[in-house]
């Protein structure tokens, strides 16, 4: 195996596939929070501006706000390494950004052996496909701009993206 195939944690001795064995380690308190722009455009996000936007499917940000939570819960099922985690929280958080867009941040928390970016990751992504799917019929003009890591902690390595 190459040098840069064995810094793959997920990786075995042969190169395949494998979960990371954390029964090992010891429980610590963990956090991650994750972030989606959704760019929206600026007629749609007027009209969410003066509340929460109806449509046939139902109210877009708290219909988003569920299915992240439902989704950062799901994680393990979605991705095929990661480890099932039993989430102490899960919060949403919209943002409005002038003049087009929103944030979607996500933060999960966990007492465990393990991570919970990827529950973070996960929720702020499906949120954002959320937003994207009940908006879809005013525009295909939608774009999901950026999902990413902003801060995780607890673990042997904290993280904190610095923009």
């Amino acid at each position: 195996m190459s040098d840069l195939a064995s810094s793959f944690t997920h990786l075995n001795a042969a190169g395949q596939p494998a979960m990371v064995d954390v029964g090992a380690k010891t429980p610590t308190r963990r956090l991650a929070r994750a972030r989606s722009r959704v760019v929206l455009g600026a007629d749609i996000l007027k009209l969410v501006q003066a509340g929460d936007l109806p449509t046939r499917k139902g109210p877009v940000f708290q219909t988003a706000i569920l299915a992240g939570i439902m989704a950062a819960k799901k994680t393990a099922d979605l991705i095929p390494l990661c480890h099932p985690l039993g989430l102490d929280d899960c919060q949403i958080q919209i943002e409005v950004q002038e003049p087009d867009a929103i944030h979607i941040i996500c933060t999960a928390t966990v007492t465990g052996k393990t991570g919970v970016e990827m529950e973070a990751l996960t929720g702020a992504s499906v949120a954002a496909l959320t937003v994207y799917d009940m908006c879809k019929a005013m525009s295909h003009d939608i774009v999901i701009q950026e999902t990413r890591l902003l801060d995780k902690t607890g673990g042997k390595n904290d993280f904190h993206h610095a923009g």
